[in-house]
């Protein structure tokens, strides 16, 4: 691919983002800004300030992409745009980027917030934003990201967020906040499935599907379960073995009817065994997959990856939780280029072999070629 058609499938994906200065004010194409951004990120920039110092480093090479004619913004001017940008064309332009090279094979999609806990503003009485985010847990894309409203919660988020994806043919899973009947009618009416994850706040369901699924796994020989499957895991000084329990013998359950697709309750009980310590927990889901325990007991666990590949990643590597970018549409802007840079990030690594996401940003901000080799896998 050569730079003008890099160029190209930028400004095809991100080129018709509003731009939301007044006429006189625009001496610096808005494309070029976010350019800048996103390489900028992706080597490691997390400031205002250290966009214009990688940018006037980086001059010559990006020029190569886009003319910056007029050279490279201030600070201010990198702070204002991003606080002025509507967050939701930003994000329908970042869906339609990651859907133009997500395979669509079925898989899991996780769903799961994370507060930005530095975005707080004290000074507008402004709380700090929350995002719920989508990921392919197989894929590790991020697809899309909703914002939660203030004085709201993830309940009212992820059916906005299931709105704008395509998730047909795949499974959804959500923690217990997400464990909603309306929810679930959403995930089955868009023609995925779903498990979810029980705790105490759907009145007497969990306790009902814990009495059950514990008394059933008692027995020797319960007419109940339909199927069960065990893993171990040894390594760091413990051994773990995690066993799924499914039933489809739900004619017990007053709440089934309630419950769109509902098929399958299913325990996993996790017993980790640090020399003579032993610990067991058990975690209850409701399900409308057939009564498979194996596929039922992969899909909990695919969807921690949101934490370890996502929110892990976003901490840790990214800093996001340091970042102090308030004003305005900025942090909540500033989350999708993180976003958008970790998809770019995971993309390229399939052709840069033991090397961690750190280690790219690194090496990109070092050499042109890494850059422009991570740039050409992904536009």
């Amino acid at each position: 691919m050569d730079e003008q058609e890099l160029s190209e499938g930028f400004e095809a994906h991100f080129g018709e983002l509003t731009d939301p200065r007044i006429e006189r004010s625009k001496v610096y194409p808005l494309v070029e800004i976010l350019f800048v951004m996103l390489c900028g990120s992706i080597c490691g920039a997390e400031s205002w300030r250290d966009l214009v110092t990688f940018g006037e480093d980086k001059l010559d090479f990006l020029q190569e992409y886009f003319p910056f004619a007029a050279g490279i913004p201030c600070k201010n001017t990198f702070a204002r745009v991003c606080a002025a940008l509507d967050p939701m064309q930003f994000r329908d332009c970042f869906i339609g980027w990651a859907q133009s090279f997500h395979t669509g094979l079925a898989e899991v999609i996780a769903i799961d917030g994370n507060t930005l806990r530095n975005s707080m503003n004290t000074a507008t009485s402004t709380a700090a934003i929350h995002m719920v985010s989508a990921l392919g847990t197989s894929s590790r894309l991020v697809l899309a990201q909703e914002k939660v409203a203030e004085k709201s919660n993830e309940i009212t988020a992820i059916p906005a967020l299931l709105d704008v994806l395509d998730i047909q043919g795949h499974t959804i899973t959500i923690d217990a906040m997400g464990c909603q009947r309306a929810i679930a009618e959403k995930i089955q009416s868009r023609g995925a499935d779903y498990v979810l994850a029980l705790k105490g706040n759907q009145g007497t369901l969990n306790e009902d599907v814990r009495l059950f699924l514990e008394s059933e796994a008692g027995k020797p020989a319960s007419t109940a379960i339909d199927d069960m499957f065990t893993e171990t895991d040894k390594g760091h000084g413990r051994i773990e073995t995690r066993r799924c329990i499914v039933s489809s013998k739900l004619d017990w359950l007053t709440q089934k009817s309630q419950w769109r697709g509902l098929r399958t309750v299913a325990m996993i009980e996790e017993t980790r065994e640090i020399g003579n310590k032993v610990s067991i927990e058990r975690r209850f889901f409701i399900s409308s997959l057939p009564a498979s325990a194996k596929q039922i007991a992969q899909t909990v666990r695919a969807h921690w990856a949101i934490e370890n590949t996502l929110h892990w990643t976003l901490d840790v590597v990214f800093n996001e939780d340091k970042s102090r970018v308030r004003k305005d549409h900025a942090p909540q802007n500033m989350a999708i280029v993180r976003h958008l840079t970790l998809n770019v990030l995971n993309q390229a690594k399939k052709n840069f072999k033991n090397i961690s996401i750190k280690g790219l940003r690194k090496k990109a901000g070092w050499g042109n070629a890494t850059l422009r080799a991570i740039l050409n896998q992904v536009f």
